[in-house]
């Protein structure tokens, strides 16, 4: 089987961090990282410019960790709270997903992509949750997410006997106004 050595232009999950000359097969590198632009051919024709690209890759990496870590401490300080129509024992109609909650942070002024949000399933109760959230590769935080019921708790379906009290309750006021206004 043949094998290539490549330069990783961008971070490849189970592969190599970015700047790294990694072994692939040819395959692998020739139909999926050199077309997507994640590598480049490590020859040695070009290897010199992969030397200074590796130290401006270093330096761009520096920057972005930076970059990640003072978002960290400003995302870490923020608790977003959605608000959900749910059912009587909390649980929601509809979910809470990494959609909304990349969107919620975009409001915010955080420009963070929805799979960075590492969120296995949509939430799907009322309460306090953290997500994880991976700003970098080194940078990681735990995302406070408060569900919070919309307006009032929806409980089942009502008897007639008691849709007939509900109806009678609401009624009532309405005929006192009335009779206060003709005195």
């Amino acid at each position: 089987m043949a094998h290539t050595k490549i330069l990783l232009r961008e971070d490849v999950d189970d592969l190599g961090s970015r700047g790294e000359i990694v072994r692939v097969r040819a395959g692998y590198a020739r139909n999926y990282l050199l077309p997507r632009k994640l590598a480049v051919q490590a020859t040695a024709n070009n290897v010199k410019q992969i030397e200074q690209e590796r130290a401006a890759l270093l330096k761009k990496e520096a920057n972005e960790r930076t970059t990640a870590e003072g978002q960290a401490e400003q995302i870490g300080k923020l608790v977003l709270e959605f608000k959900r129509k749910s059912g009587e024992q909390g649980a929601l109609y509809g979910s809470v997903t990494s959609m909304d909650i990349a969107e919620a942070l975009q409001e915010r002024g955080y420009e963070i992509d929805r799979h960075r949000l590492h969120l296995r399933e949509p939430i799907k109760r009322l309460g306090d949750f953290t997500v994880p959230l991976r700003l970098h590769r080194e940078v990681s935080i735990d995302l406070q997410v408060k569900v919070v019921p919309e307006g009032e708790v929806i409980v089942g379906h009502l008897t007639p006997e008691q849709e007939a009290e509900l109806a009678k309750q609401v009624e009532k006021p309405e005929e006192e106004e009335s009779a206060e206004g003709t005195e």
